[in-house]
């Protein structure tokens, strides 16, 4: 069977390389002149180095992500520390403190203090245990909001994170799975691994090669306006454009934004080479060889911020907590992606459509879609395998 998928993110890549490995024809569109949506690399003139357009984090449990990183050959394209361990510095006090928790499926580390949230007792976390039991309605902050340091020390930058919506907003509901997929199952599913040379690097160049190698035809540049009568189709274009394709159909339509900062500086990276930041601008810092990379999630809030002066505000937080040179702004970048991923409330959880539409050869792919995850990495590869299957299985 001759299939098209529409979209060369990481959702239309994951149901091109499904399909392409299952013996069908792929013809792969992408209407950017470079595959990748919001997962890629590019040369940075500005600062004359690579930098990719986002900071990505996995977990080893992301079971999707992994798979799809070993079928294209690039699974030791990763990197991350050998233990599952997160330090966090707070913005508003200096404090440092590091998460270790212990490798197997039991949570031995809630019972030292030294490897816990400061602040907190083992008993506390027992209130993850509600998020479990979440309903539609219920937001984060509602569910967990009550949980003191552990909330504020680690609870809400992750909410904030993995599901880029404010917790107050966010639908507990999303991040439900996202704590049953990783800590909850213990250690060993929560070591942090992110791309060791770039995104394109990692998820993007080695599942183009791959395509192209098994036969995969590959049409960047060429914008589908209109499906094809008849045509197996994979949409996997953003929910604006999917709606376009596709009249009638319902998708989120309320976004958030991510703003990502590079400043072309040289940072010791650590025990691991990032940090979560709490009470401060941003969530994340990554410090990579030549560059420092900040992310701020849920950056709606922010949108009115000069680039200029949040540039300053967050190298003037980093400076603070990791002793930086404070006086000079580095050479530096401000990336804003205005519409990053939809807003994880209740009422636009309620607007994600499952891989399945009216028309029986259009099947549907993106983080955005009915993946049962927030938006992120793992729930875009998740959707394109579920629209493949989806498109040959249109029986449901």
């Amino acid at each position: 069977m001759s299939v098209h998928v529409i979209g060369a993110g990481l959702a239309g890549l994951a149901a091109a390389c499904q399909l392409t490995e299952l013996g069908h024809h792929v013809v792969l569109f992408e209407a950017a002149p470079q595959a990748g949506g919001r997962a890629r690399s590019y040369f940075d003139k500005q600062l004359g180095c690579r930098i990719d357009n986002g900071n990505h984090m996995l977990l080893s449990g992301n079971i999707s992500a992994l798979s799809y990183l070993h079928r294209i050959g690039a699974r030791r394209s990763l990197t991350g520390p050998a233990q599952p361990v997160f330090p966090f510095r707070d913005a508003k006090t200096g404090a440092a403190w590091t998460v270790r928790m212990s490798p197997g499926s039991f949570p031995w580390w809630i019972f030292t203090p030294g490897r816990r949230v400061p602040g907190t007792y083992w008993f506390n976390y027992l209130r993850l245990r509600k998020i479990q039991g979440a309903k539609p309605a219920d937001t984060v902050a509602g569910l967990l909001g009550g949980s003191g340091a552990l909330y504020r020390k680690l609870l809400e930058p992750l909410a904030i994170s993995a599901l880029n919506t404010m917790p107050q907003d966010a639908a507990a509901a999303a991040l439900s799975p996202v704590l049953a997929e990783t800590m909850e199952r213990g250690g060993y599913a929560t070591l942090p691994r992110w791309a060791r040379i770039g995104l394109s690097e990692t998820f993007i160049d080695p599942a183009l090669e791959w395509l192209r190698a098994h036969g995969a035809e590959i049409r960047l540049g060429e914008r589908v306006t209109a499906l094809r009568p008849g045509q197996a189709t994979v949409v996997a274009t953003p929910p604006w454009v999917a709606a376009e394709l596709i009249p009638g159909l319902t998708v989120p339509d309320e976004f958030e934004s991510i703003c990502n900062l590079h400043f072309k500086y040289q940072m010791n990276p650590g025990e691991t080479g990032f940090w979560g930041l709490v009470g401060g601008l941003a969530e994340w810092v990554f410090a990579r060889p030549e560059i420092v990379s900040v992310t701020i999630s849920a950056a709606n809030r922010y949108v009115e911020m000069p680039a200029a002066d949040m540039a300053r505000a967050v190298w003037g937080e980093l400076a603070k907590l990791f002793g930086l040179e404070a006086g000079a702004l580095p050479p530096h970048r401000v990336l804003w992606e205005r519409r990053a991923t939809f807003r994880a409330t209740p009422a636009q959880m309620k607007r994600r459509p499952g891989p399945y539409t009216p028309n029986p050869n259009v099947v549907l792919a993106g983080d955005w879609t009915g993946t049962g995850l927030p938006a992120t990495i793992e729930g875009a590869i998740r959707s394109g395998n579920a629209a493949a299957m989806a498109l040959l299985n249109p029986a449901g």
